[in-house]
């Protein structure tokens, strides 16, 4: 099998391609990929806990400090005590960054409007359904492997 056959290869193909277009386009607002990411996934009005952030965007924790502290020093996040939780910190949007996070939006708004023109409706549900079963298959692959390990 050839390597373009696999669809590891066509996955990390379209991230990489993905992943340029995005850095381009965010780079003039001193963003990248990573941070605009963060940036969608904090809850605008409540903010989110630093711990469920991590799982929500796949990052491991030593990653996502090291992102919350450049997106903290640029002022685009804060920092403030979970009144819900005492050892938990909310990560909540500042002015600048839900400004910032608009441009992200808009930015994956605009390429999903444009894959839409391009693509019929069949293609979209099917790529999908593929996309998830990809993701079930390497969840199932994860606990088999941890199974293993012990």
């Amino acid at each position: 099998m050839k390597p373009q056959e696999t669809f590891d290869f066509q996955i990390r193909k379209s991230w990489i391609a993905l992943s340029k277009m995005y850095n381009e386009q965010v780079a003039q607002y001193g963003l990248t990929v990573a941070m605009g990411f963060a940036l969608l996934n904090i809850d605008i009005k409540k903010g989110t806990p630093s711990t469920s952030l991590g799982p929500k965007m796949g990052m491991e924790s030593t990653s996502l400090s090291r992102l919350l502290n450049s997106l903290e020093k640029q002022g685009l996040i804060s920092r403030e005590s979970n009144p819900n939780d005492g050892r938990s910190v909310l990560i909540k949007l500042t002015h600048e960054g839900l400004k910032m996070r608009n441009y992200s939006r808009q930015a994956v708004l605009d390429f999903n409007h444009q894959v839409l023109t391009e693509v019929t409706e069949e293609e979209v549900r099917g790529f999908f359904k593929v996309m998830s079963r990809v993701s079930e298959v390497v969840e199932t692959h994860r606990a088999l492997e941890t199974i293993k390990m012990t």
